[in-house]
């Protein structure tokens, strides 16, 4: 799902009025000053391809990608049955395939980034600890400083033995392709889709999930709904990120457990966190949670403080923005939000419900009350949340605190 993603300028602009209040007070401003902006340089990547990265995938001149050279992520999909209007036919899989391009070892020499991060978060100056998390910042930084490589594309093969050609990469080196004609599959099935050769992608192949078009679909926030995150702290937002376990909210992953065991649906993870944070989230979210596709932001691509902006600037017009296209795919599912409200998810949500009447069915919003910063903003408000579900019926959404309040909730969607 890698369309055109607003840059800074454009974030800025779709900045709501309660983001702009709520990073004010948190001192987002100040902490993204303080971060390095450009901790890589496309002066890193050759010229040839840096000019004829504004062909995107028209670009003639583009070259495979070298395993000794170039690393590939293949971010994992969900083939859809395209609506062919009023025909009965029942029309062949297909999919858009997305994959992210980088110089290899590009990102090794990050000592003097590690030390400015360590030093905003007030680690110690000595001791086992700082040694240890400097180490594991050093590690979760490198994708935010590997060097993109635009102008390549890579093949990759499915199970059948066919191959297909994905990219080349444009300006952010993501490429984007719609690839039809799968074979046959069953809803919610998944296979494995493998770079040629296999050693250019050194996360994996990439996961493609089956969606027919009737059935229910979740589409889940990450950050603060499933994953600790303080995404209303921008030191909680780095330490998280940079230096904590990843951790699940209590109780959300048995939760997700029987949603899955009672709807059988397909899932999207949709998140404002950029996709430099894919390879870190995706072992995370297959660990504790049903697989499924991430959704994350082309924002911030070797731009440190671009990070934090990402997660807290013009979330609600990004997220509404790729749940259209969700709802491109898949128009005749019945749809499940989960959400949380430390930001733009009840807006979006709404905004979803009322743009694309009968699709959603049910909307879960998270209420996140054990987070200082909270207590300082009308974010739990019940006039926020009245205004945010304006024409939304009551029974639809739906506020909660433990996930166990939702068991039941769960099991009477079945009757939909």
């Amino acid at each position: 799902m890698a369309a055109n993603i607003p840059n800074l300028s454009q974030r800025k602009f779709q900045e709501t009025e309660g983001e702009r209040e709520a990073r004010d007070a948190a001192g987002f401003p100040d902490v993204e000053g303080s971060l390095p902006k450009h901790i890589g340089s496309r002066f890193n990547i050759p010229f040839l391809d840096n000019v004829t990265s504004f062909f995107g995938n028209k670009n003639v001149l583009a070259q495979e990608v070298d395993p000794k050279e170039h690393v590939v992520w293949l971010l994992d999909n969900t083939a859809y049955r395209p609506v062919l209007g009023s025909s009965e036919e029942r029309p062949p899989w297909e999919a858009e395939f997305v994959a992210a391009y980088f110089t290899r070892d590009s990102g090794k020499d990050v000592s003097g980034w590690v030390a400015e991060i360590a030093d905003r978060l007030g680690l110690g100056q000595h001791g086992d600890n700082r040694t240890e998390e400097m180490a594991t910042i050093s590690k979760r930084l490198i994708p935010f400083v590997n060097t993109i490589q635009p102008a390549r594309f890579v093949n990759v093969r499915f199970p059948n033995g066919e191959t297909q050609k994905l990219g080349p990469g444009g300006r952010n080196a993501i490429s984007s392709d719609i690839v039809g004609t799968m074979g046959n599959h069953k809803d919610g099935a998944t296979l494995a889709v493998t770079a040629i050769p296999p050693e250019v992608a050194p996360y994996g192949p990439m996961l493609m999930h089956f969606a027919e078009p009737h059935g229910w679909t979740v589409v889940s926030d990450i950050d603060d709904s499933i994953k600790i995150t303080m995404t209303m702290s921008p030191i909680g937002i780095l330490r998280s990120t940079f230096i904590s376990t990843p951790t699940p909210i209590t109780g959300v992953p048995e939760l997700y457990k029987h949603i899955n065991s009672h709807l059988s649906p397909s899932w999207f993870y949709l998140s404002a966190s950029p996709y430099n944070l894919y390879t870190f989230l995706r072992p995370f979210l297959h660990q504790y949670y049903p697989k499924g596709t991430i959704i994350l932001r082309d924002a911030s691509w070797m731009n440190l403080s671009g990070f934090l902006e990402s997660l807290t600037q013009g979330t609600e017009d990004y997220k509404a923005g790729r749940m259209d296209k969700i709802h491109d795919w898949l128009p005749k599912r019945k749809v499940l939000c989960v959400g949380d409200s430390t930001q733009s998810d009840p807006e979006a949500y709404g905004d979803m419900y009322r743009k694309h009447p009968g699709w959603v069915k049910a909307i879960f919003i998270r209420k996140v009350v054990d987070v200082e910063e909270m207590q300082k903003t009308d974010k739990n408000s019940a006039a926020r949340f009245e205004k945010a579900f304006k024409d939304v019926p009551k029974g639809v959404w739906k506020l909660f605190e433990d996930p166990s309040e939702l068991y039941a909730t769960v099991e009477s969607l079945k009757a939909l």
